[in-house]
Order: C-alpha cells, then sequence, then structure tokens
C-alpha cells in the first residue's frame, strides 16, 4: 500500500489549506507562509538531514548557493528542459555527490507561488514507481526551486517528435510499455490517492523517461485535488495545454478525472503516429485528434494512423490491455 495513506488526516489538512488559502485565491501568498505551509503543514525540516534516506517524507531544503553550484550557475551546458514551472538544469549536489534535475521557477511566468506550494506537497506524499520523485526545493528569498531525480533519457516528447538523424526512433513495444507506465501513474493517481488528485497538465513533455525507458509523470503544478462526497466535479480556472485539453472542461470549467483520460488518449495518439498533438505544418489538420478521429472510426483504416517510423509495424496495432484510469 502506498505510503501516502499514513498521511490521510494530514493530506485532508493540506487540501483545504490549499484550496481555501491558495488555490481559489490565485493570489500569490508572501514567502513568509510558502516557508509556514512547507513546515508546519507537511512537517517538511527546515535543515537538511543528514541521512536524506532516512527521512523519506521530509525532503530537505537547499540553499540557493548550493543548487547555482551543483548546476555551474545555471549555465547554458547544463540546461536539460524546460517545463510550465521554469527552466531545467542537470547538476550534482555536493553534498551527497548525486546526479539531480533542478527546476527553477521564471518568475515571468504564468506560475509561481501557488503550483510551487502545490508541487512540493503533492510530490511529499504522493509516491509511486510511476510518478517523479521529489528530493527537496528550495524557497530563499525569491528564489523557488524544485529538486528531483534525475531521469537520463529525458522527456517523452524528445523520443517523438523532430528526431535528429542519428537518433534511433522507439520501436511499438518500447511505446506501448510508456503508455502503460503513464497510465500506472494515473490509476494511482484517480484510483488510489486520498482524496484522488487530477493531474491535469498529461503530455508527452510531462512523461519522463529513465532508464529502460521507465515512465514517470512530472510537473504537478497544475494538479487538483479531485471531487469528493456527492460532488461530480471540480470547478475551476481552465489551465494545462493546448492540443491535450478535454473539451468539456474547456468549455465549462468542470474538471474531473475524465480530463486526465482525454489527456492520455492524445498522448497514445502520439504513440501510435509519432505526430504533435498540434502541428500548424499541417495546416486544417493541425489539431491530431481531429485528424485520427475518422481512421479511429474505420478498423479498415486504422492502420494509417502508424507512425511511418516503425518501418512496416502497421500490423502491431494490438493495444495493451491499461489499467481502469
Amino acid at each position: 500500500m502506498s505510503r501516502c495513506f499514513g498521511f490521510r488526516k494530514k493530506w485532508k489538512d493540506i487540501k483545504l489549506k490549499l484550496e481555501d488559502e491558495v488555490i481559489k485565491d490565485n493570489r500569490k501568498p508572501a514567502i513568509k507562509d510558502v516557508h509556514a505551509a512547507l513546515s508546519s503543514e507537511s512537517r517538511l525540516g527546515s535543515n537538511p538531514p543528514k541521512d536524506e534516506s532516512k527521512n523519506p517524507d521530509k525532503p530537505p531544503t537547499y540553499t540557493y548557493r548550493e543548487l547555482a553550484t551543483a548546476t555551474n550557475n545555471f549555465r547554458e551546458e547544463s540546461f536539460i528542459g524546460e517545463g510550465g514551472f521554469g527552466l531545467v538544469y542537470k547538476g550534482k549536489l555536493e553534498r551527497t555527490g548525486q546526479v539531480v534535475a533542478v527546476k527553477k521557477l521564471n518568475h515571468s511566468g504564468l506560475q509561481g507561488d501557488p503550483e510551487f506550494l502545490v508541487e512540493v506537497l503533492m510530490l511529499t506524499l504522493l509516491r509511486h514507481p510511476n510518478l517523479v520523485t521529489l528530493f527537496g526545493y528550495c524557497a530563499e528569498g525569491n528564489q523557488r526551486l524544485l529538486v528531483y531525480e534525475y531521469m537520463s533519457l529525458g522527456s517523452l516528447e524528445g523520443h517523438l517528435h523532430d528526431l535528429p538523424p542519428d537518433k534511433e526512433p522507439l520501436d511499438w513495444n518500447t511505446r506501448m510499455m510508456i503508455a502503460a507506465g503513464a497510465a500506472k501513474g494515473l490509476e494511482f493517481l484517480h484510483h488510489q490517492a486520498e482524496p484522488p488528485v487530477i493531474f491535469r497538465d498529461l503530455k508527452s513533455a510531462n512523461i519522463l523517461l529513465g532508464e529502460g525507458f521507465h515512465p514517470k509523470l512530472s510537473d504537478f503544478g497544475l494538479a487538483k485535488f479531485g471531487p469528493s462526497g456527492d460532488k461530480s466535479h471540480v470547478s475551476t480556472r481552465v489551465m494545462g495545454t493546448q492540443g491535450y485539453c478535454a473539451p468539456e472542461y474547456a468549455t465549462s470549467g468542470k474538471l474531473t478525472s475524465k480530463s486526465d483520460i482525454y489527456s492520455f488518449g492524445v498522448v497514445l495518439l502520439e504513440l501510435l503516429t509519432g505526430r504533435k498533438a498540434l502541428d500548424d505544418n499541417y495546416g486544417r489538420d493541425k489539431q491530431l485528434v481531429e485528424w485520427a478521429r475518422p481512421m479511429l472510426k474505420d478498423r479498415q483504416r486504422i492502420t494509417q494512423l502508424a507512425d511511418p517510423l516503425l518501418k512496416g509495424c502497421g500490423g502491431c496495432f494490438e493495444l495493451p490491455s491499461f489499467p481502469q484510469v
């Protein structure tokens, strides 16, 4: 059973605090409130433990100088990607020698302290083999940084789109293994976490790959707690990425776990076709879902969806049985 079930009461207290004081407000909390929430609600220590492995539920804090040193002062050669939160750098922690990914808040971006707080709290309490692991954070002055496990193979997006000539495309079995792993992560969030969590920004760029192409969901800054009691949905400001956002949610603002399932379907289409969720190069067919819909309805045309890079694997279209997401 997941570690998060031992935190059920605290988890509900955090849910109320986030929704009442941060999320519904859409205000940035004061710096002192960030520290207070992280220390009192999550019981995160203000001082880094000497042995982090003995404190799995208390990710340490890091100083800005420590993370700047780890990433060579956030130089270009350490840059490995960009997410909704900001820029991501590869680094090596002096205190442990561990290679990590450091995500630095972009102060001019749309996301800020509320999303930083959500991501730290959620990844502190949610532990699963298909969710990225948070090692710690920095909330020093106006700096907001997150320290994650380093995923050596990068994002799924980088293995599907705009491949350089010397990069081998993913084979069919690897694509289906990645899809199944992402589905397991969603199944955990929707059906095992208490209360349930809606990821809200599932896309190929937010599925990171480790050794053996093991997939993990990342970037929880937009995640929301799902409806509880007799509520059928959560009413919220529409957030997400164009091309992946469920039409019902985009038009009504009513968020349910089905919104994540729609996004997962888009990622699955990316894996099948090799095409981007939204690509202006295709003109009227720029939206992947609308382009694929006629072929999905006609079994005789289903193989036309196959990514040309699969090299004659049109007969491979046997989808695995995914968990009930």
